[in-house]
């Protein structure tokens, strides 16, 4: 007996792309972080470049070969993840505390007038 059902198939996205794109978005946010005074803005460009290793990770956990226990090597990459969104929680938290501090110091929040930390 012959099933009509429509055969799903599998698309596969090179390596190379996950690559190129997680690239992308780590240089948007490096040059965000040089470029921008708000430190709003730089804190999330610096988001921006830890998603871009993020997917680095995703993508090498999917489309690297291992030997040994599969299942557990292709959890290595989430794994990473979880730690790297975990850091940049921690680096969120610990950073807009220490803007709102100096902006309720200053009423301002400029990078430039950062670097000075006097009173």
């Amino acid at each position: 007996m012959m099933s009509f059902a429509p055969m799903i198939a599998e698309a596969v996205v090179p390596l190379t792309n996950y690559l190129v794109l997680s690239a992308l978005m780590f240089v948007i946010g490096a040059v965000g972080v040089g470029v921008r005074k708000n430190p709003v803005v730089v804190f999330m460009c610096i988001e921006l470049m830890l998603n871009a290793v993020n997917l680095t990770f995703l993508a090498f956990a999917k489309h690297l070969p291992f030997h040994g226990d599969v299942a557990q090597a292709a959890t290595t990459g989430q794994i990473m993840v979880v730690f790297v969104m975990a850091v940049a929680a921690a680096e969120v938290a610990v950073g807009l505390g220490i803007i709102m501090a100096i902006f309720r110091l200053r009423n301002e929040v400029d990078i430039d007038d950062m670097s000075e930390m006097g009173g």
